[in-house]
């Protein structure tokens, strides 16, 4: 009798389906129907792959090909999937994220913002982390407390604002906000964007992760679709078997040196556009734990990716089983088939690597993307004159923090110990979150790494962002330091444009601070212990995940208030860390004519050369302050110097900040002439506001970075680009300019006129731009949050 039920109730739906009559559900209907919560902090958010199914069976319907799963996770999160245009490279996809994540330095600008937007609450589950502000001085306990005092203002104003609107608080001292994501947030199949460029971390548990500017946040906190250009997909295929320290023993190793072979191949621009997916079955792939592959797409930001992923497996289960989450393991299960890419699916790219051939590598210095195999290495340092002799190895951050780094290193640490030895060079150590932290203290490589010479700072960023108050060298300085690290632009790490700073793996790290030397290859050269004998170091060891489970340590989260009423949030007017935002001035709807080039600047500017970090991270809540260091560490094609043009009006050289307040003070508009992928790094949204706020109207470049681009446009300005790249060189730093904005239209090339200081014929020249119909509304009324504002009038 039951089966003759189910067979008909079977039969009607799939009578009604055929006549394309949709039903509701009932629990019985599909496992993809149990309520499963994304994390154990929130009770009332739970994964959707229901839903994420249903969408992406209309996209297959529409689409008819396989599907890589990078496109699964993104189509899966369409908001209108019936309707929604589809092309690889070209369609903007609006978007519905699963969650927000910012970090304290960018979620200061993200939350007055929001404010500004008069919402009650969050519309979407959001986190707060507090792990920028904190500077590396003398060790974690200090130094947290140090960071605690100075910035307290600051952190209230995030506790309050957090518990006001309904967003989760993870307080200073919890870590770095990709580890605790992937801790506690991250799930498989999962969209997250996060104002970090760091965020696709979390694509080592299976997660589509992208770092944003905090307009984006802004939109997803407030309800909107969230809008991305379809990306294309960059497939990396791995094959082969490890061996050497590359083998199951030094899997570490091997993780680090995928993505440091992958960016040699791709350069720092050349995963622009794109989502970079790992695929392919080998024995290599098989034992990669989910935080090696966490790393690999961390730094898969150093070439531009727009996000790096790994299809569902079984060590991600086992990931989320040792951090309390099975449930959510078990039901990725479920959800398998869709997790991970479809036989046959086409990729815009393939790149092979056969890992029996991979070789560690050392990449730098000065850019992440300049690699150099271990066995070529010393002889690179001889032929290029980089100072031999190491000063500083770093491990930690969030790139390499987990408990099988530390492992790993304190394996080394303790070889060297046993052989009568310690650090020759400084050695720090970051732990990437407060579990690990409290894991490794319990578990003894804590004191390993102490007794080996290491300093333990705190759980939060430190010197990765240049928050290191370093003394052991004078600025200016030429010397070499070693990291675990992502990212090593001119003076990121210390300040000092002189300190030549190399990123690797945490082993080579810890082998290479033992030896204190860029010349020294621990894979063939030997050491001397106490006595003078000479010895090999042990191939590294290290459980990827903790025998005895993980130890949460402190209790550092702040969940928000059940009643939020009459919680207060205050910014004070006399604050010189806080602002309250201004709308920006909506287009007049004129071209701009006889305008000057603020700076033309020359090569690599990242957002850390448009809007330094380190000592200014403290003015991120407060726009006309942190303007002041707007542009300070752009090269000027003029006179190739740093943060220093000329005034058109006066005739005398001074800061760019202080140029373009004159500027502005004298009611005239300007552009800044910038080089290829231009805004590359972190996707520091100051780095936009500041131009806008001083006056600027247009950043005019060769190439973007993505992140950048769209925080430009989000800021109401014109982002960009020479049609023909050539023509950057036709433009001199005096020349004046007309911007004919009246042009703007999608898909349609705009005109900027030269007119030459010395006197020649002017010019023109065709500027491209990605501009949609709803993004020339932002630069029409003056920012996206002035449209989002007209909107809701």
């Amino acid at each position: 009798m039951l089966a003759t039920r189910q067979a008909l109730v079977g039969a009607q739906r799939r009578a009604a389906a055929s006549l394309g009559i949709r039903r509701m559900a009932t629990v019985s209907d599909s496992p993809l129907d149990k309520k499963v919560r994304q994390n154990n902090q929130e009770p009332n958010n739970f994964i959707n792959y229901k839903k994420m199914s249903e969408n992406l069976a209309i996209v297959r319907q529409r689409l008819n090909r396989p599907l890589t799963f990078a496109e699964k996770i993104l189509y899966s999160h369409l908001d209108d999937p019936h309707g929604q245009e589809i092309e690889r490279g070209s369609s903007y996809l609006k978007l519905r994220p699963d969650r927000v994540a910012c970090q304290d330095a960018t979620a200061q600008m993200a939350i007055l913002q929001f404010m500004s937007a008069g919402m009650p609450s969050v519309a979407n589950p959001t986190t707060v982390h507090c792990d920028h502000l904190i500077e590396a001085q003398v060790g974690g306990a200090k130094d947290l407390a140090r960071a605690q005092d100075i910035n307290k203002e600051v952190y209230d104003f995030l506790s309050t604002s957090c518990a006001k609107y309904n967003i989760g608080f993870w307080r200073p001292g919890s870590g770095i906000i990709h580890q605790i994501l992937l801790e506690n947030y991250a799930f498989p199949g999962g969209l997250l964007i996060g104002t970090d460029s760091h965020t696709p971390n979390a694509g080592g548990l299976g997660m589509c992760a992208i770092g944003v500017g905090g307009a984006d946040a802004v939109d997803v906190m407030a309800n909107l679709p969230w809008e991305l250009k379809a990306p294309k997909v960059i497939g990396v295929k791995l094959t082969g078997r490890m061996s050497g320290w590359t083998a199951p023993k030094g899997k570490s190793r091997f993780r680090r040196n995928i993505i440091l072979k992958v960016a040699g191949i791709l350069t720092v621009k050349g995963g622009t556009g794109a989502i970079v997916e790992y695929f392919g079955k080998c024995p290599g792939t098989e034992t990669l734990s989910a935080t090696g592959m966490g790393t690999i797409c961390n730094m898969g930001a150093e070439i531009g990716a727009t996000t790096s992923l790994f299809p569902f497996n079984d060590r991600m289960y086992d990931y989320l089983a040792a951090t309390k989450r099975s449930e959510i393991g078990d039901f990725s299960r479920v959800y398998a088939k869709e997790l991970r890419e479809d036989e046959g699916a086409e990729y815009d790219q393939v790149i092979e690597i056969n890992l029996s051939e991979l070789e560690p590598h050392i990449n730098g210095p000065f850019t992440p993307d300049l690699a150099t195999p271990i066995s070529k290495f010393s002889e690179a340092v001889k032929a290029n004159n980089w100072p031999e002799e190491l000063k500083v190895g770093l491990i930690g951050s969030c790139t390499n923090s987990s408990y099988e780094d530390m492992s790993r290193a304190a394996s080394i640490a303790r070889d060297a110990l046993d052989h009568g030895i310690k650090a020759k060079a400084l050695f720090t150590v970051t732990p990437g979150s407060e579990q690990i932290r409290a894991t490794i203290e319990r578990d003894g490589q804590l004191q390993t790494l102490e007794e080996f010479g290491g300093m333990v700072l705190a759980n939060a960023c430190g010197p990765c962002i240049g928050q290191w108050d370093r003394k052991d060298v004078k600025k200016g300085t030429a010397n070499s330091i070693i990291s675990s690290y992502n990212r090593n632009f001119t003076g990121r790490n210390d300040a000092n444009p002189a300190t030549h700073s190399f990123v690797t793996s945490p082993d080579l790290v810890v082998a290479m601070t033992i030896a204190g030397s860029l010349h020294f290859n621990p894979l063939t050269d030997k050491l001397k212990d106490k006595d003078g004998n000479e010895f090999l170091l042990a191939e590294p060891t290290g459980a990827g995940l903790p025998d005895r489970g993980y130890d949460p340590g402190q209790d550092t989260y702040q969940a928000p208030p059940a009643k939020r009423d009459a919680v207060s949030v205050a910014v004070s007017p006399t604050s010189d860390r806080l602002q309250l935002l201004q709308p920006f001035k909506a287009w007049d709807g004129k071209d701009f004519t006889d305008i000057p080039i603020l700076i033309k600047c020359q090569g690599k500017t990242t957002t850390d050369h448009i809007s330094m970090a380190g000592p200014w991270l403290k003015y991120r809540g407060h726009l006309d302050n942190i303007s002041n260091n707007m542009l300070i560490g752009a090269t000027n094609a003029e006179n190739g110097e740093a943060n220093k043009v000329k005034n058109f009006t006066t005739g005398e050289y001074d800061a760019v900040p202080a140029t373009a307040r004159d500027y502005k003070k004298k009611n005239i508009p300007w552009v800044v002439i910038g080089d290829w992928n231009y805004g590359e790094g972190s996707s520091r949204e100051h780095a936009a506001l500041e131009p806008r706020h001083l006056g600027g109207i247009a950043i005019i470049t060769r190439s973007f970075a993505r992140i950048h681009e769209t925080n430009l446009k989000k800021q109401g300005m014109l982002p960009l680009t020479f049609s023909d790249p050539a023509d950057y060189d036709k433009i001199q730093p005096f020349d004046k300019v007309d911007l004919l904005a009246t042009e703007i239209a999608v898909g349609k090339p705009m005109t900027l006129k030269v007119h030459p200081a010395d006197g020649g014929a002017a010019f023109d020249v065709k500027l491209s731009h990605t501009f949609n119909a709803p993004q020339i509304e932002w630069f029409k009324n003056g920012s996206a949050l002035n449209t989002m504002a007209k909107a809701n009038a």
